[in-house]
């Protein structure tokens, strides 16, 4: 870390406060100079998730501080099967298109999120009109449309598909969810990489999961690109979602992940980055989200914002990981950040609901924090 860094970590509060006003000035003043899209420009690309809220706001301030910190962005919500498509047969493109047309404009990677997944499904995907669960030749019908009309209406529009989410469960092997059940086995998995590459050759089409640092996942999905590169089924990247702590996971067991992935020919996508300062709950670190838990005012130790000594925990903690994401530049194409600013990240209330959390590189003011100032630090 340089100087200037090192000197921020002496100062009082107040002073923190000013000086990161000051750099905050600098930068709105020189935007084009300091974007982390131009500072990494030559390492990976630097993404963000971008809100239903955000779209549906039409929020310019937003907007426009993406649009000078980032050169990628993923769709956070609007086009998972629930909010694209609430009921069979009836698709809900406002949002989406508004995502691509913000993207085009910006000349941004864009990248769709996600075309398979076991939550955030409509009520009616799994089960025909009378209630009774679908079959195989009927779900093979059902995602094959979902996969067809979402890739169509944005072939050479969205560069970049989480094809499949979440559909390895830890170190068990296969998630038994609707799909895995339904199909009689990972069947899905397969064909749906296959149906994208269909749709649209040049795309890049990746597998996308939670705790991928897990030794037992890791070995699972290295066997699984091993057997699919044998028989030819296009899966071309493997997403890192990199929700971690302060603590958790272990570096070294992230970085042996990387590697295993990239040894197998797959480019690695650092796709949900976040940094939570709250306490675990229950030894909670994963990403399922039907996993929640009680409030509890020990669990939301900060509501009035972040004492000093944690924001400089958090700023190291993003250090540590960007240096990690430069030594693998050469395997790394993107990373991207869960949602721009605090206030708008999912971590406020998973897994606990009603919490104040910290997770980003900009404050609940779009003002960039210590950490996002150490990040840039990193390529000056």
């Amino acid at each position: 870390m340089n100087p200037i860094s090192r000197r921020k970590f002496l100062l009082g509060s107040a002073s923190l406060a000013a000086l990161a006003n000051l750099k905050a000035c600098a930068i709105n003043g020189a935007a084009e100079r300091t974007g982390l899209k131009n500072l990494y420009g030559d390492d990976f690309l630097m993404g963000t998730a971008i809100s239903n809220q955000t779209l549906a706001d039409d929020d310019q301030h937003l907007k426009t501080l993406i649009a000078r910190e980032f050169n990628s962005i993923t769709a956070e919500n609007c086009m998972k099967s629930a909010l694209v498509q609430p009921r069979q047969g009836e698709w809900d493109w406002e949002l989406a298109d508004r995502f691509v047309a913000f993207g085009q404009q910006h000349n941004m990677d864009i990248v769709g999120h996600a075309l398979v997944w076991h939550s955030q499904v409509p009520e009616d995907f799994f089960v025909y009109p009378n209630g009774r669960p679908i079959d195989r030749s009927e779900l093979i019908k059902r995602m094959d449309t979902h996969i067809r009309t979402l890739m169509e209406r944005y072939k050479g529009k969205i560069k970049i598909w989480d094809v499949v989410n979440e559909a390895i469960d830890e170190d068990k092997g296969w998630r038994e969810s609707a799909w895995f059940k339904t199909m009689g086995g990972a069947d899905y998995v397969e064909r749906a990489f296959r149906l994208a590459h269909e749709m649209d050759p040049d795309a890049h089409l990746i597998y996308n999961d939670y705790n991928m640092h897990n030794p037992g996942k890791r070995e699972f999905l290295v066997d699984v690109i091993r057997d699919y590169k044998k028989r030819g089924v296009p899966i071309h990247g493997v997403g890192l979602q990199s929700h971690v702590g302060l603590d958790y996971p272990d570096l070294g067991e992230f970085e042996a992940s990387i590697e295993a992935y990239a040894a197998e020919g797959m480019r690695i996508h650092c796709t949900e980055l976040e940094i939570d300062v709250l306490p675990v709950a229950w030894e909670h670190t994963g990403a399922n989200i039907s996993d929640n838990f009680e409030y509890a005012d020990e669990l939301n130790p900060y509501p009035d914002g972040l004492p000093e000594d944690m924001q400089e925990r958090l700023t190291e903690r993003y250090v540590e990981m960007f240096k990690l994401f430069l030594k693998h530049r050469d395997k790394i194409d993107r990373i991207t950040l869960w949602g721009t600013h605090d206030g708008e990240s999912w971590k406020n209330n998973f897994p606990v609901g009603g919490r104040t959390n910290y997770p980003l590189l900009f404050d609940r003011d779009m003002q960039p924090k210590p950490a996002y100032f150490a990040v840039a630090d990193l390529k000056r």
